[in-house]
């Protein structure tokens, strides 16, 4: 496939990203650490966000033991600031030098248009079609990610027939899309090509902002589509901590430079973002990553998905704009304000079957932001595996979290 615009050629390890940002926080995070032991000393290490709590703990026992009070809990805090940040060195490292590449071929297009193509994945399969949209802002294959780790190929297995909606890489056409160009164009006429495909009405399957894409287009072609699922799709942006939300939405001033510059929100800034939202989140995954055997099973996941993380998608300028002041800034969805092409969507509206899946340990998606969604749909069946974002769809645990109970409800809502 012609490479597009400033797509990077084959995959290279620069992950995590943007890597100066979580150094930084680390050093941060440990100067000012240090720097206020002082003040530590005064209050509780029970918080999981200080370095090195347990170790905190054991100072302060120990002083309360009659222990050099003076010295334990600073050369217990330096002690465990080291060693943290030595981890993180060390994860980073292994992680960018470990043997894992991934090495599925894609499947056949039955349609592009664009940097877009519809992906086959139904081995053969006569059941009806069921078309995966995942988010505009990672690659597709986080839906079939690895030998084991593939929905779209095990769906396949049992009977379904999957296709997978691949966005692609936006070039300059894309690049001028807003979210009723992505909705009411692109993936309208995919999914005309998937009823051509199947000769009838499709089920809809979105991932994450897809499921938020897939939720207007159901509204706009109910004649294409006869099921809905929605897999950690956000509807309530506010919710739980409005907070959250509004600070991403404030972020929008300063990255219009690079809106204006790129025609697009690159890569890094999109990561930047969810940084944010959680700031020591990458930095104790990694440091966690450099316990493992690289050998093991584990490790290689873990490889893969960070791979697929770090292997991110520009979101066009008038996207990014839209998501981050309607979205974030305004909550749009959940009150009722968002319009795709002048028509207000509204979930509520929606009478078919839905399949809604609200992965509890989800930080990506919150579950008080997706579960409105099984709500708003008068024929929805909600999900709630004990699972992460990512980890429901392509984790160790994804067959008995997700790919099992959607396929199951698959049977009963079309014939496999």
């Amino acid at each position: 496939m012609k490479q597009r615009l400033d797509e990077p050629g084959p995959l290279q390890r620069r992950g995590p990203r943007p890597l100066l940002l979580h150094l930084t926080l680390a050093m941060l995070k440990s100067s000012v650490s240090l720097a206020g032991s002082a003040t530590l000393r005064l209050v509780s290490p029970s918080s999981n966000a200080l370095p090195g709590a347990q170790a905190v703990q054991a100072a302060l026992e120990a002083m309360v033991q009659g222990r050099d009070a003076e010295t334990a809990f600073p050369t217990a805090l330096l002690a465990e600031t080291l060693r943290q940040d030595a981890a993180l060195i060390e994860g980073i490292l292994a992680y960018r030098h470990h043997s894992y590449r991934r090495e599925l071929k894609d499947p056949p297009a039955l349609w592009e248009e664009g940097g877009s193509r519809l992906l086959d994945y139904r081995q053969g399969s006569v059941a009806p079609v069921v078309v995966f949209v995942p988010s505009l802002i990672n690659r597709a294959y986080v839906l079939d990610l690895a030998p084991g780790h593939s929905m779209l190929r095990w769906l396949a297995s049992q009977g379904a027939a999957p296709l997978l909606l691949d966005w692609g890489w936006p070039g300059e056409t894309e690049r001028q899309f807003t979210l009723t160009d992505y909705i009411a164009g692109r993936l309208e006429r995919a999914l005309m090509a998937a009823w051509d495909v199947g000769r009838g009405p499709v089920v809809l399957a979105g991932y994450c902002m897809g499921g938020t894409l897939a939720v207007a287009a159901t509204q706009r072609r109910p004649d294409l589509i006869s099921a809905l699922a929605l897999l950690a799709a956000p509807w309530d942006f506010h919710a739980p901590k409005p907070e959250r939300a509004l600070t991403a939405a404030r972020c929008l001033p300063l990255l219009e430079p690079a809106l204006a510059f790129n025609q697009a929100l690159p890569i890094d800034m999109l990561q930047t973002l969810f940084t944010i939202l959680d700031p020591w989140g990458i930095a104790n995954k990694y440091r966690s990553f450099s316990r493992l055997d690289p050998a093991s099973a584990r490790a290689s996941l873990f490889v893969a998905l960070e791979d697929w993380l770090n292997d991110g998608v520009p979101l066009a300028a008038p996207v990014a704009r839209e998501c981050l002041a309607s979205w974030y800034g305004e909550n749009a969805p959940a009150r009722g304000e968002w319009r795709v092409a002048g028509l207000t969507v509204d979930p509520s509206s929606l009478k078919l079957p839905a399949f809604v899946a609200v992965p509890g340990r989800d930080r990506i998606v919150p579950p008080d932001s997706a579960r409105p969604l099984a709500t708003a749909i008068e024929n929805a069946v909600l999900h709630e595996p004990v699972a992460g974002h990512i980890g429901m769809a392509s984790g160790a645990g994804a067959e008995r979290a997700l790919w099992r109970p959607l396929r199951a409800w698959l049977g009963e809502v079309i014939p496999l």
